[in-house]
């Protein structure tokens, strides 16, 4: 006798994990107005990490909630990576104000970012979506630990080292990036699992 995986037959918005996924669009402006209220000390402050940490908590959950109540859908493929970017690039322009981070590196994740959405975008009008590549997870892991280096109120002088971390957050972005495009049509999928 083999094991099915549970199926979900709720709507996509009641999807548990679309829940957890639209709770991070809805905590995400409350992060930005913390950081930009923390304009004295660039956007550092021990709220914004804790506020971080709530999001990216949430964004490994999802994946996993998914797969238990059978709930993969492609609303959920597309939803999931669109709030990853909003959160990113949302605290990144927010830590570019407050002149915590150069707006040439944000501007070429804000450029890869906006790329693929457009790319799923054209996917999930063909009926099909493109699922998170595990390298674009990691690549979620390492910008939000490069932003999270950039709020810790212990870091606020270290520039430098916020500054490199967060390049190294654009390659990883720059390389996946690069990786959904020489994939093309084989990195989508009908179901919204890969």
């Amino acid at each position: 006798m083999t094991a099915t995986a549970p199926t979900y037959t709720g709507s996509w918005l009641s999807s548990p994990a679309n829940v957890l996924t639209v709770s991070r669009l809805v905590v995400a402006p409350f992060l930005f107005w913390v950081i930009l209220e923390a304009d004295a000390t660039k956007g550092t402050s021990w709220t914004a990490v804790g506020l971080g940490i709530v999001l990216a908590f949430t964004d490994y959950l999802d994946g996993p909630v998914a797969r238990r109540s059978g709930a993969i859908t492609r609303s959920g493929a597309f939803l999931d990576p669109l709030a990853d970017k909003v959160v990113v690039v949302g605290v990144a322009v927010c830590f570019v104000a407050v002149d915590r981070l150069h707006w040439l590196p944000v501007a070429i994740v804000a450029a890869r970012e906006l790329g693929i959405s457009l790319v799923r975008i054209y996917w999930a009008r063909q009926s099909l979506a493109m699922p998170a590549r595990r390298s674009a997870k990691y690549k979620t892991f390492v910008q939000g630990l490069a932003l999270t280096l950039a709020a810790m109120p212990i870091l606020e002088g270290a520039q430098r080292t916020i500054e490199a971390a967060w390049w190294v957050a654009v390659a990883f972005t720059v390389y996946t990036g690069l990786q959904y495009v020489l994939d093309g049509r084989s990195a989508t999928s009908t179901t919204g699992s890969l």
